[in-house]
Order: structure tokens, then C-alpha cells, then sequence
């Protein structure tokens, strides 16, 4: 009887199959690992930024709108951490009340343009035909003006006030969300899914809300998130230009303004309402970048 050979250990089935597979695996774990830092980190930035201008008034250590103190104080000096403004109020104090407005005012316009823009992308991209015309063809009436141009145009309109100037930014920012939405949905109408929920009868709103919205969430996202840095920086040039609330509302972009005379005497009643800004708009961005970086790798 002849001697059975030995057994000779050798790789793996799936290695000697595919011997990329190791690296593979490897290469899709570290892009996992890569998009929950990302993703981590982005609501690390977000929860930072929230808590901040939530507690804002609970952080301030003074009324912002009452002189406590002699004016142009500098800062660390006369009780004053980031020193006081020309009448002797605390500047931080109004900047941190200043970061709190323009933080919440941002995100009302983002909702306002989602809830909006999206509505109308939905329709348009859902329906087709002559409602998709005419949706778009207004959408792009309002592309075609110069935004900033015609935000400043309703701002004056209406009157300097926050709510004003929300309004003539909300008008012009939903655009831009109809057309991302409009575009998400027009590729997801032609996949398999939608056609097979169609077919077994689905209503069309059942259709829009169940299986074309869910598909187009991913792009809103990312765009929103990129999008509050440039509110909070439009939003102060319209409080810089006198159309916010007016005095004495503590206004990033108002408090700028009416320091700048006093900017090479006593700097910091200009400087610190820019680093609040420059702060609002640095962390949104990069909070915004991560969450496109999430979105990109999944």
C-alpha cells in the first residue's frame, strides 16, 4: 500500500484565489477608519460651534447692551477679558452674544433654503414634463442676478433688521438647493428600485417621498454643511453695510463697522468681532469639508 503523501499547508482558498484580496480588505478598512474620523471629527467641530452660541449668554459675564465700565478699555484690563467698546461695554460679552446671532441666523437660512429649494427639486425633478420647465425656469431667473447684489437690493427694501435681512438672503439662497435636489432626483427616476416601486403601484408622492428624497439627502447634506460658512460671512457683510439690526444689537458684522474708526488707536474693538467671524466661518468650513470627505468615502 503505497504511503499517503504528506499534507503541504498552503495559502488560504480566497488568497490563492485572489491574491489582491489581503490588501484589498486592508485598503477598505482604512477608508472605514478615514470616514468615521471624518465624520467624528465634523460633529466634534458642530457640537463646539452649537454649544458655543447656545451658551452664549450664559458664557457672557456681562449685559452686552449696558456700559459697565470706562470706554476703550484694553483687554485684561479694568475687568475687561477682551477689553470694552467706545461707550464701556464688554466686548466679550457682545461677541460672544454677536457669534450666538450669527450662528442661528445661518442656520435659519440653510433650513429655510432646504425646506424651499428642496421642495421645489423634488416636484420638478419628480414630475417632469411642463412643471419641470417652469419650476426651473424661475429657479433660474433668480441664478441669473448677482445673489449678493440682490439680497442687498431686498435688505434696503424692507428696512434695517435681522428679520429683513434674513428674508433677502433666504430669498436668494434657495435656489441653489432646487437645483442639486432637481439634478438627484432626475438620475435616481430611471434606477431599478423606482421603477419597481411604480410598477407595483406606488403613488407618485409615496414615489418622491419614500424613494426619491432619501436618495437626494446625501447632496443637501454636504452642501448645507459647506454652506454655513458662507452665510455667516454674507450675513456679517450685510450687518457690516448697515443692514442688520441696528444699534445696539451686538451684531458681528455692525460691531466691525462702528469700531473702524477706532481701529489703529484701540484695535481690538475692530478685531475681535473679526476673529468671532473668522472663527464661525474657519470651523464651518472645515466641519463642512470632513462631512463631504464622510459622504465621498461611504
Amino acid at each position: 500500500m503505497a504511503a499517503t503523501p504528506p499534507v503541504v499547508a498552503g495559502p488560504a482558498r480566497g488568497a490563492r484565489r485572489f491574491p489582491g484580496a489581503r490588501a484589498l480588505g486592508s485598503s477598505m478598512v482604512t477608508r472605514v477608519g478615514r470616514r468615521n474620523r471624518a465624520a467624528w471629527m465634523a460633529a466634534a467641530i458642530l457640537v463646539l460651534l452649537c454649544l458655543l452660541a447656545l451658551l452664549g449668554p450664559v458664557l457672557a459675564p456681562h449685559n452686552p447692551l449696558l456700559p459697565i465700565g470706562l470706554p476703550f478699555e484694553p483687554p485684561g484690563h479694568g475687568g475687561f477679558l477682551l477689553g470694552s467698546d467706545s461707550i464701556g461695554r464688554d466686548e466679550l460679552s457682545r461677541v460672544l452674544f454677536g457669534v450666538r446671532t450669527s450662528w442661528l441666523s445661518a442656520l435659519a437660512v440653510i433650513s429655510s433654503g432646504v425646506v424651499v429649494g428642496g421642495s421645489v427639486g423634488l416636484v420638478a425633478g419628480a414630475v417632469g414634463g411642463w412643471v419641470d420647465e417652469v419650476l426651473m425656469r424661475v429657479t433660474d431667473a433668480f441664478l441669473a442676478l448677482p445673489g449678493p447684489v440682490l439680497a442687498i437690493a431686498f435688505a434696503a427694501a424692507l428696512g434695517p433688521s435681522l428679520a429683513h435681512t434674513l428674508i433677502a438672503v433666504a430669498i436668494v439662497w434657495w435656489p441653489f438647493y432646487a437645483r442639486i435636489v432637481r439634478g438627484e432626483v432626475r438620475s435616481l427616476v430611471a434606477r431599478p428600485h423606482v421603477e419597481a416601486a411604480r410598477l407595483a403601484g406606488a403613488s407618485r408622492w409615496r414615489l418622491m417621498l419614500r424613494h426619491l428624497l432619501p436618495g437626494a439627502l446625501p447632496a443637501v447634506v454636504v452642501t448645507a454643511s459647506l454652506d454655513v460658512g458662507n452665510l455667516v460671512i454674507m450675513l456679517a457683510s450685510l450687518s457690516f453695510l448697515g443692514l442688520g439690526a441696528p444699534e445696539p444689537a451686538p451684531e458681528l458684522g455692525a460691531m466691525a463697522a462702528r469700531s473702524l474708526p477706532y481701529l489703529l488707536q484701540d484695535w481690538w474693538t475692530a478685531i475681535m468681532p473679526a476673529i468671532g467671524i473668522f472663527v464661525l466661518a474657519f470651523g464651518s468650513n472645515m466641519a463642512g469639508d470632513l462631512v463631504r470627505d464622510a459622504m465621498r468615502d461611504t
